[in-house]
């Protein structure tokens, strides 16, 4: 028998992983109580307003407690994990709930034996462990951590409830079930289960929340009321919860159009010569293995205008009543992704030769595909590229990134008939869009760079004589 103190188990705080965020969204968990963790060693993935980000556990010890199921969005600063570092190795037996927040004596369960509590989260060190409920706080100042624990971990408690009364059976089902249930407001213990061994299905969650048959299954009884049934049909509408990626851009959007006066630019141009070297820099030696796309040189087209025309490389700040000028370029490269839109930049792309940005972009572009863009990687930009032809779209009309001055988007480039040197021939044409934040950039300096954009881009040798 081994006696633990409260002293000995640490508390692992979700962490602000990005510049003033206050809430992530738990993704997944990769250990479970009673597993050894070491310092440095991987818990979770949580998904912020930016990006996914794993995060690693500061010490060694053992896991005694999950305090927030997957799927939970928590505030920065609230304890996630609790980690015993005194070297034991099984977790205690909770509290009673009258004990007094004195060192809580370790138990060793039951039998030998682990046994499958839950589907999709492995097995508990006995039948009465559960994985904790998402349910609302209780907070008892002067109550054991382990009673704390027992409150807040496994849903609404009743202060008049015997201490040794049997606690009803967690519902069985996977995460992405537990998760519909909990976008569709259904109460998986009212739901009637039809999966092998008793598991909660989609089709079970569903038929929760339609319309109730001629004889309908009375529901076990609950401790607490049932969830409310969605006032809308769930056959013809589907409600997405709006968080994280969506939930920041949405905000930020909003912000932007709302704050900074948008003027939007148009020139369509021959991009003939530009697809031409693009497809001779894929032969270059120096470009070997590295990605060479049009982007790649439409990227260092912006960035000798910006050179040429480094006023447009700005922000405005409201709260000093200053235009910052920037000497560095943060080139942004809108991307998008599974979990929504995001915008990753170039760090001193200005400074960066072709071989360099080309391998930069390659690496920009590989990260948000596999969705492991780091929330550093998203802060600091100065000009943004959106590429909407690869949709097929002609142009658009961006909305500034927050905090940045312009932003430039490519159009489609399509073999159209076009006048070249007196006649009409089929040229390779796009069509470029430049919004610019009219606080801080005029027309005239708007007008100059995308011309000189277009410029390069009907003309790439002005890359070596301009750059």
């Amino acid at each position: 028998m081994t006696t633990m103190t409260e002293a000995s188990v640490r508390e692992f705080k979700m962490p602000d992983v990005g510049e003033g965020l206050t809430e992530a969204e738990i993704l997944k968990w990769y250990v479970q109580p009673g597993d050894q963790v070491t310092d440095g060693q991987v818990v979770c993935e949580v998904e912020t307003a930016k990006a996914a980000v794993e995060l690693p556990i500061p010490y060694d010890g053992v896991v005694r407690d999950l305090h927030f199921p997957e799927g939970s969005t928590v505030d920065v600063g609230t304890p996630i994990i609790a980690v015993d570092v005194s070297g034991g190795a099984a977790a205690p037996a909770p509290a009673q709930a009258a004990a007094p927040a004195a060192p809580v004596e370790e138990k060793k369960p039951e039998g030998s034996g682990r046994q499958p509590v839950l589907v999709g989260y492995g097995v508990a060190a006995s039948s009465t462990k559960r994985r904790p409920r998402k349910g609302p706080e209780v907070v008892l100042p002067e109550a054991s951590t382990a009673v704390q624990k027992e409150l807040n971990g496994h849903g609404p408690v009743t202060a008049a409830a015997p201490a040794g009364a049997a606690e009803k059976p967690r519902p069985l089902a996977k995460p992405p079930v537990r998760k519909l249930a909990k976008d569709l407001g259904v109460d998986l213990a009212t739901v009637v289960p039809s999966g092998p061994d008793g598991i909660i299905t989609r089709e079970d969650v569903h038929a929760a929340v339609a319309p109730p048959a001629a004889e309908p299954v009375t529901a076990p009884a609950v401790s607490a009321p049932p969830a409310p049934v969605p006032a809308y049909d769930t056959a013809r509408e589907t409600r997405v919860p709006v968080k994280g990626v969506r939930k920041a851009t949405a905000a930020a959007m909003v912000g932007s159009a709302f704050t900074a006066p948008h003027v939007t630019e148009f020139v369509t141009i021959d991009v003939t010569r530009t697809m031409k070297l693009v497809e001779e820099l894929k032969q270059d030696k120096e470009l070997q293995g590295l990605r060479v796309s049009p982007l790649l040189l439409i990227a260092k087209a912006l960035l000798v205008a910006i050179k040429r025309n480094p006023g447009i490389n700005a922000s405005w700040d409201e709260a000093n009543q200053e235009i910052v000028l920037k000497h560095y370029v943060n080139l942004g490269i809108a991307a998008a992704t599974p979990r929504g839109l995001i915008v990753p930049n170039i760090k001193d792309a200005h400074d960066k030769t072709l071989p360099q940005l080309a391998e930069a972009l390659g690496e920009l572009v590989s990260t948000a595909r596999e969705g492991k863009t780091s929330p550093a990687a998203m802060q600091g930009g100065t000009v943004t590229i959106t590429n909407v032809g690869v949709f097929g779209v002609d142009t658009g009309t961006p909305i500034l990134n927050p905090g940045e001055s312009a932003i430039l988007a490519v159009g489609a480039i399509k073999l159209q008939p076009w006048v070249h040197k007196g006649k009409v021939k089929p040229r390779q044409v796009t069509t470029l869009a430049l919004s610019f934040d009219h606080r801080l950039v005029d027309g005239e300096l708007g007008s100059k760079v995308l011309a000189d954009v277009a410029a390069i881009l009907e003309q790439p040798k002005r890359l070596i004589t301009w750059a």
